[in-house]
């Protein structure tokens, strides 16, 4: 009589906690606050640079070309500012996906999702 092996048998569970004790593991977070912190903290300064400086200063209301006054362009480089800080994440985040990816692959042994 031969044994049949179960689906449980064949792929044993992923111990999380050995994947979290990894030195690849604590590399991987280490470069994404690197990288999130400082971002989190460009974005939350330039995004409230407007609210603040229109509400306790008149620096943004000088005209800066022709009639466009300063809070004009305050205003729409936060847009620009909001689309590439997106663009940036996406990309760096695919990488840390990769990472992600093929330290969890060390731990199912070599096998790919």
């Amino acid at each position: 009589m031969s044994q049949v092996k179960s689906k449980s048998d064949a792929n044993p569970p992923l111990q999380y906690s050995q994947v979290e004790e990894s030195t690849k593991f604590k590399e991987l977070m280490q470069e994404k606050k690197r990288f999130i912190i400082p971002l989190t903290v460009f974005f939350l300064l330039f995004y409230f640079s407007l609210p603040i400086l229109a509400s306790y200063t008149t620096f943004l209301n000088n005209p800066a070309i022709g009639s466009i006054t300063w809070v004009w362009i305050l205003a729409i480089a936060q847009f620009v500012m909001t689309w590439t800080l997106c663009i940036l994440y996406v990309k760096k985040a695919a990488r840390f996906d990769q990472k992600a990816d093929e330290i969890l692959s060390e731990y199912k042994g070599g096998r790919s999702k």
